[in-house]
């Protein structure tokens, strides 16, 4: 049964709480009992809606995803040894079969981990440098830094040519340059502070706001762009138009942590208020949910599924709102918490069975009961319950005090 307060009525005490029990007594038993792939290493992610595995192919992304999953569990909520053993479990496979000999990460592998698809995508070294930083704070062992930062550095090194050779770009196309890479390497240099140095932290930090708020940031329009031209200009292309409305809600929370951890409340305050426009701009005031994709300028998106409302969007909206409320008191953040909240727990969490719901159409009807697949795996959900419990937990704290 959903117990879920009704939107009128939240209690952020109480509330905080509920996050932590779905996190720890709905979702990680969820891939602790079905997930481990205890024959060959690593881990399952395409689990039907009661956990069976229905494919067992493993993707490097949703592979260390996981490992940073139970590696943050074990750092942040408690030193159980399992959560240590499970992220060393898939650091293990990651390590015996997730790099080709130039130290790229592949896309995909079989379950014994032979290669299946090219490491043509720097998002499977983005998060692989994410989970082995991770795991290394957990337990220092000192192939964990070496990978950790090897793999960040080849992201530096190939981040204006993201995807190499594989690229299938004309060389006399519109040169054009994508959100998400630099969205996520401001992330990275946070979680990855502990082991690259002071000085190249400060001047990627430097770089990365620069890039996140303004290159993408369309004063005109008050929306935060997909893709830009390579100079920040406006393209008026598919392309160009595309606005990712959860892309650009989880930058901003990135943005609102490197701010508060440069005690610049400014950019806190700046990265928020960007936040709370594109989920305006994103919401569908028909049927509620966050649009998956929108066109800036109202034509039609190629992208098929863009009026679908997907788990992560959400999540992440109310990562951003907690944080609104925990760094700066935001009344609009206690009004749209409380809005995306009630449509997110009774559309996506799966009252009798555990874990949640990937895939909703624009109505909110189930599209696909999977619990994860080639895209979602034990991250956003996980992840998105333990920071929003903590931020309500701090906002709590600081407003009774």
């Amino acid at each position: 049964m959903n117990t879920s307060p009704k939107p009128d009525s939240l209690n952020f005490k109480s509330l905080a709480a509920e996050y932590k029990h779905e996190l720890l007594d709905q979702v990680i038993p969820f891939w602790e009992k079905h997930s481990i792939d205890h024959e060959y290493g690593g881990y399952f992610t395409c689990l039907d809606r009661y956990g069976q595995v229905f494919d067992t192919d493993k993707f490097i992304w949703l592979q260390a995803r996981q490992v940073y999953t139970f590696a943050k569990l074990y750092l942040e909520v408690e030193e159980k040894s399992e959560w240590l053993k499970w992220a060393q479990h898939g650091a293990t496979f990651l390590m015996n079969h997730g790099r080709n000999e130039a130290g790229e990460w592949y896309f995909a592998l079989d379950q014994k981990g032979q290669p299946q698809v090219h490491a043509y995508n720097i998002f499977s070294d983005c998060f692989a440098a994410l989970a082995f930083g991770t795991l290394y704070k957990a337990d220092s062992k000192d192939i964990y830094k070496e990978i950790a930062v090897h793999t960040f550095n080849q992201i530096l090194q190939r981040q204006k040519n993201p995807k190499k050779h594989y690229n299938k770009h004309h060389p006399l196309g519109r040169s054009m340059q994508n959100f998400a890479l630099p969205m996520i390497i401001s992330n990275l240099s946070k979680e990855l502070s502990h082991i690259i140095d002071v000085k190249t932290a400060r001047s990627l930090e430097e770089e990365i706001i620069e890039t996140v708020m303004e290159k993408f940031y369309n004063p005109e329009l008050d929306l935060i762009l997909e893709n830009v031209g390579s100079d920040g200009s406006f393209v008026d292309s598919f392309e160009g138009r595309l606005i990712n409305p959860g892309h650009a809600i989880e930058a901003m929370w990135f943005m609102m942590d490197l701010g508060k951890a440069r005690n610049d409340l400014h950019l806190v305050q700046r990265a928020f208020d960007r936040a709370i426009r594109m989920m305006e701009y994103g919401w569908d005031h028909k049927y509620g949910g966050i649009f998956y994709f929108m066109d800036c300028q109202g034509h039609p998106t190629q992208q098929l599924e863009w009026d679908q409302k997907l788990w992560w969007p959400h999540l992440e909206a109310l990562v951003c709102l907690a944080k609104g409320m925990e760094y700066l008191n935001d009344q609009r953040a206690k009004e749209w918490f409380t809005k995306i909240h009630h449509y997110t727990w009774t559309r996506f969490r799966d009252e009798e069975y555990m874990e949640w719901y990937g895939y909703l159409n624009r109505r909110g009807e189930l599209l696909l009961n999977l619990k994860g697949g080639k895209w979602k795996g034990c991250f956003h959900v996980p992840r998105s319950l333990l920071i929003i419990a903590q931020s309500l937990e701090q906002y709590i704290t600081q407003t009774t005090a």
